[in-house]
């Protein structure tokens, strides 16, 4: 089992009024707009939203591994255990990386280096944050694959990426996350390219080190069916804006905003009965972060936009404790 300490900190991640803007051929682009999100200690939240949505943005501004070549605008407030990340030198958050902050991507065979084997990139990536021995950082690597419920670690250690199937190199990638017991774990579309089977294996290793290391956690998904059995809190992004925020139980058979209701509306239905049901598709697609539009940037999807609603920002609503909307006209199912 993960051991990890008892550290008490009441928001792991905090981001307030962040805005994100990169540089294109037609200028400066934004791409996130006034986003909030706080991640208590070993609490997961979710992250959900159709593709496009400005998730992974989200994430990359966190770690500060955005594209652009360093000329990405950032405002706002980043704090990691009330440190705040906006600011800090190339060093300083080369420090952060890894050993506060880790990030488990979706393809781990795009994160893993091919012609290096599985024991050099984790005693890699340990030596870097702890000045431990060669010797030491591979037992430590060991370990850490085992505490994956990787079988025979010892010789997986010395295979290459390519000779593991995906599931097993996901865990490596979680092995490598966890190498330093980070503060924040970042899993950015973890388990879209695993089966079902494989799938659970994964989200019950991140739910066991959120739970064991009291690690905070940011799990980003377009999938509303694994979002609902990991996360505590959810968060809805849609064109770079958050539209509804709140626990889990509450956002899923309350929703109140209209694209929340979308999302859920287009999830098949296992009723155990035959029906000639057909799914809902939402109409439209996400904007073009260049388009400019005033107003809600989902009224063009909307079918109960009305001309408040492509006139001005809608209003932030407190639902109830904790349940947040941004909507003109939001309505509980």
């Amino acid at each position: 089992m993960i051991q990890g300490s008892t550290d008490s900190i009441e928001n792991v991640l905090e981001i307030e009024h962040l805005s994100l803007a990169l540089p294109s051929k037609k200028g400066m682009i934004p791409i996130l707009h006034d986003v909030n999100l706080k991640v208590g200690e070993g609490k997961i939240m979710g992250l959900v939203g159709e593709s496009g949505s400005g998730k992974s943005m989200t994430a990359f501004a966190v770690t500060r591994l955005l594209p652009g070549g360093g000329k990405a605008e950032l405002d706002g407030s980043i704090r990691l255990c009330g440190r705040q990340l906006l600011g800090l030198g190339r060093k300083s958050m080369e420090e952060v990386r890894g050993r506060d902050v880790s990030m488990i991507f979706q393809e781990p065979m795009t994160c893993l280096n091919p012609v290096f084997t599985i024991g050099t990139q984790m005693t890699d990536v340990i030596r870097t944050h702890e000045k431990i021995s060669k010797e030491e950082a591979c037992k430590k690597a060991v370990s850490l694959l085992e505490e994956v419920h990787i079988r025979n670690a010892e010789d997986v250690i010395h295979c290459y990426p390519y000779e593991l199937s995906g599931g097993m190199r996901q865990r490596v990638m979680i092995a490598i996350a966890l190498s330093c017991k980070p503060k924040l774990l970042i899993a950015d579309e973890p388990t879209t390219a695993l089966d079902v089977t494989v799938q659970a294996q994964i989200l019950y290793l991140i739910k066991e080190a959120c739970r064991n290391l009291k690690t905070a956690v940011l799990f980003i998904s377009h999938d509303l069916g694994v979002i609902s059995e990991i996360c505590d809190s959810i968060s809805v992004m849609y064109s770079g804006h958050i539209v509804e925020s709140g626990d889990t139980a509450s956002v899923l058979t309350e929703p109140c905003h209209p694209y929340t209701r979308a999302l859920i509306g287009a999830l098949p239905k296992f009723t155990g009965e035959k029906t000639k049901e057909r799914l809902t598709a939402i109409p439209g697609m996400v904007p073009d972060p260049s388009e400019k539009m005033a107003g809600c940037r989902f009224a063009p999807r909307c079918e109960r936009a009305t001309a408040a609603c492509r006139e001005g920002l809608p209003p932030s609503l407190e639902i109830r404790p904790g349940h947040k909307v941004y909507c003109c006209h939001p309505r509980e199912v």
